[in-house]
Parts: structure tokens; sequence; C-alpha cells
């Protein structure tokens, strides 16, 4: 029989041990994606964008044909990461570009979070290659969008069977912090979760202005 102990299990996700990768959020690409509204795409966009760079995640953005095309990585996004660079591209596949290979590994982590539009696309590709590689890979599957409710559940299904683990937005945020006891970060995570957080961000704010409530306290 196993012996149990207070310690969090190796599949979980914190800031140190992953690179998260945000693909082609941009105009173009959200015109035609039908299987998540706007709003809900865009604030999902900004949750995860600001906890990646609240928690210093390592984080590569990509657009493709940017200039020529597609438009613009979203304003929520770009904000979240102020100066950094974006990595063009011409392949649909974004673990075919060299630049962000280069990127990949030089920030050296063996486990890679996605998010992006198209899920069937941009998403696919780049997990399905960077698991062949021998990396673990995770999808932030509502901060991600297709044509089609149908393309963007087979694009899931196809990815999980491949070995794929999806997640939410929430979740990651709440998977980085982990512990309400972990100060430094506490006011960080729950003003995202107040901005970005829907309902959960909501009760929040409740719960603070009627109570003084805090979690872990």
């Amino acid at each position: 029989m196993p012996t149990a102990s207070a310690t969090p299990g190796k599949a979980l996700i914190d800031p140190s041990n992953h690179a998260l990768i945000l693909i082609d959020f941009q105009s173009q690409m959200s015109f035609a994606t039908k299987s998540i509204d706007a709003v809900t795409l865009r604030n999902n966009a900004a949750l995860i964008s600001n906890a990646a760079a609240g928690f210093k995640v390592p984080t590569i953005l990509t657009t493709v044909a940017e200039k020529s095309f597609s438009g613009p990585m979203f304003a929520e996004i770009t904000e979240a990461f102020p100066g950094q660079k974006l990595l063009d591209r011409t392949s649909m596949n974004t673990w075919e570009d060299a630049a962000v290979i280069d990127e990949v590994n030089r920030l050296g982590k063996g486990r890679i979070v996605l998010a992006g539009l198209w899920t069937s696309v941009c998403i696919v590709g780049p997990a399905l290659s960077a698991l062949h590689q021998g990396f673990e890979v995770y999808v932030i599957a509502d901060a991600c969008g297709d044509v089609s409710d149908e393309a963007h559940e087979r694009a899931m299904q196809r990815m999980i069977h491949a070995g794929v683990r999806p997640m939410t937005s929430l979740q990651y945020l709440l998977e980085l912090q982990r512990d309400w006891a972990r100060t430094d970060t506490y006011e960080l995570t729950t003003g995202i979760a107040k901005k970005f957080g829907g309902a959960y961000g909501l009760g929040i704010i409740y719960a603070k202005t009627m109570f003084g409530a805090a979690e872990g306290h």
C-alpha cells in the first residue's frame, strides 16, 4: 500500500516547471471562431496571460502572417508582456518554425502548455509534434477556439487520445497559486480572479467587500 504525503503530484503545473506558448490570437483567426464567443475568448486569453506574467512563467508569443494577413495579437495578451517580441511565422504548425523551436530549447522546459486559435490547426500541430519529441503537453481548452463546436471538440479528442492533458483558464491560474498561504502571490491571484474570473471573481469581490474575508485565514 502506498504511503500518503502532503506533497503535490508531479503532473500538476507550477510556475517553474513549464513554458506557455500562446499561438495566433489574432483578429483574422478570431472572426471565424464560433466554438467560443469573442468576449469569453478575450477574457480567458487575458486571464492566462496575466497569470503567466504575474507568476513569471516563461512564455512564447507567436503569430502567423501578422503584417500581411492575420493582424495583431490581442492587446489583452501583449499588454501582459510589455516589450516582449512576437515570433511571426509562415507555418501553420508552430513546431515547424525554427525561431520558435530555438526559443523552446533556450527555455529548456520539458512541459509545454498551449493555447490559441484554431484548435484543429494551430494547437493540434504543435501539440502532436511536441508529444512526438518527448515533451509533456497541456492544452488550455477554454482559451482555444475553432470554426465550429465540432472542429474544437474533435481536435481536443484527437489530442487527448494522443496524450495531451486538457485544462481550463481558471484552473491554470489556481494551479499556479495552489495554496492560499503563499502570501507573496495571494493578491496577484485574487486580483486576476476578480478582474477576469467571471462569477468566481464576483464572489471574491463580494466576500472581501462585505466581510473582509480572505482565503487561508
